[in-house]
């Protein structure tokens, strides 16, 4: 336990100190590549958010690189939020207003779908479609490995695989 709490110390000065030596660096950084001063702010908050969740304090020689490291990950995540949402805001207008979701259930799926996104990240392209075509469209494999234009058995180790990534992410 007390290896633990000086592991946590010491990431909390070391995060502390970056934030007040490359705060105003960070969020200038970030408003160049966004062009939103409001954006970049809650990026660069996020940055240090990451941070503080780390396991251990890093040892730094360059910490305006490794911030900017640290930050292209969370922008990365940034816009891949945004892409995600634009395209079930696409999905959602394509639904029939009668049987559209309530807010509630609205804002329920996109946290769902960010965090199967989330959870599958790192799998090749094709992986995710044949696992997203199966879960979420409900294809079987034939179908899938007509849509992607591959093999029956690729689908199914495509398939186990993302299966995999779900079984050991819980």
């Amino acid at each position: 336990m007390r290896r633990s709490i000086t592991v946590t110390s010491a990431l909390t000065s070391t995060v502390e100190g970056l934030y007040h030596a490359h705060h105003n660096w960070l969020t200038g950084w970030l408003r160049r590549r966004l062009g939103c001063p409001h954006s970049a702010a809650d990026l660069a908050q996020d940055t240090y958010m990451r941070l503080l969740q780390a396991r251990e304090a890093p040892q730094l020689v360059e910490p305006r690189a490794f911030l900017a490291t640290v930050a292209k990950r969370v922008l990365c995540n940034h816009f891949r939020r945004q892409e995600l949402e634009r395209a079930y805001l696409q999905a959602l207008a394509q639904v029939p207003e009668e049987v559209a979701p309530c807010e509630e259930q609205k804002a329920i799926i996109f946290e769902t779908l960010l965090a199967l996104d989330h959870l599958l990240d790192g799998l090749p392209p094709l992986v995710k479609r044949a696992f997203l075509l199966a879960q979420v469209d409900g294809l079987g494999q034939g179908e899938i490995a007509r849509e992607l234009g591959i093999s029956l058995a690729t689908v199914k180790r495509y398939l186990n695989k993302a299966a995999m990534r779900c079984y050991f992410a819980l």
